[in-house]
């Protein structure tokens, strides 16, 4: 059985593939990535219970941040306590994972220079997989051999942001669980919106699945099934009369059925 120390070198290495592979090779590499957070159990706990409150969807609005006026680059701003830093990158890894965010026109967007994708990808990976690896460092340093510490490549973070390693009032693995929930199923909403707001409803039908959305957004995150129930049972009956059927909606209906079952 794995020991803590070689899970936590093993996703290291993880950090160290996609930093270091083709451009063309990322998106597995990230999968890869991704799949060594959930095969170690400590970093597995450590990402639910940082993402237990986090309000991804809000903390994009602040984290993208457009050109003014049509003049000057795009950027990404992360967060900057390390546990909505850690949240919110594992949130975006796993948005490219799903290819709900198209990591070649994120790059090209957030990080451009000189029009090329080799050269946007090494600017994302010394910030946001960097950053990955020096937060994780920090908080697993006991575990770790010594040597394993990057070098800082992004904006630099204090000890006194660090999670406690047993935070007195930490959630339960179930609430952990579904904190995570949550989080998914509020993109799922938001990719529903983009949806609807491009399709060919009209302005009558559109006001209707906001409003259904956006309250199930509010009852989701308030944990309330019933509300959840009555409203999925609302989009439903919009859907059925409209006939109109995104991309994510099989996803979102399913991720809703995941998440009542765990309240």
């Amino acid at each position: 059985m794995e020991t803590t120390k070689t899970q936590l070198k093993g996703f290291l290495n993880k950090c160290r593939e996609v930093r270091n592979c083709k451009f063309i090779m990322a998106t597995t590499k990230i999968k890869d990535l991704l799949k060594a957070i959930v095969n170690s159990a400590d970093l597995y706990e450590l990402f639910n219970t940082v993402a237990a409150n986090f309000d991804y969807v809000a903390a994009k609005q602040t984290c993208f941040v457009e050109a003014e006026g049509g003049y000057g680059n795009c950027k990404l701003v992360l967060p900057d306590t390390i546990g909505d830093r850690l949240a919110f990158i594992f949130c975006l890894l796993v948005e490219f994972d799903r290819n709900d965010i198209n990591f070649n026109a994120f790059l090209q967007t957030y990080y451009p220079k000189d029009g090329s994708y080799y050269a946007s990808y090494q600017l994302f990976c010394d910030e946001v997989i960097g950053s990955l690896e020096v937060i994780i460092c920090d908080i697993y340093a006991a575990e770790l051999a010594e040597g394993e510490h990057p070098e800082a490549l992004s904006a630099p973070v204090t000890q006194a942001q660090l999670p406690p390693a047993n935070p007195p009032h930490a959630p339960k693995a179930q609430s952990a669980k579904i904190a995570a929930s949550v989080n998914t199923v509020c993109m799922f909403i938001e990719s529903e919106k983009e949806s609807v707001e491009s399709s060919g409803l009209n302005a009558e039908e559109k006001e209707a699945a906001r409003t259904i959305l956006e309250s199930l957004t509010a009852a989701v995150r308030a944990g309330d099934a019933q509300n959840i129930k009555a409203l999925i049972c609302g989009y439903n009956y919009l859907v059925t009369s409209t006939e109109f059927v995104s991309d994510t909606l099989s996803a979102l209906f399913e991720a809703l059925g995941d998440l009542v079952g765990s309240l």
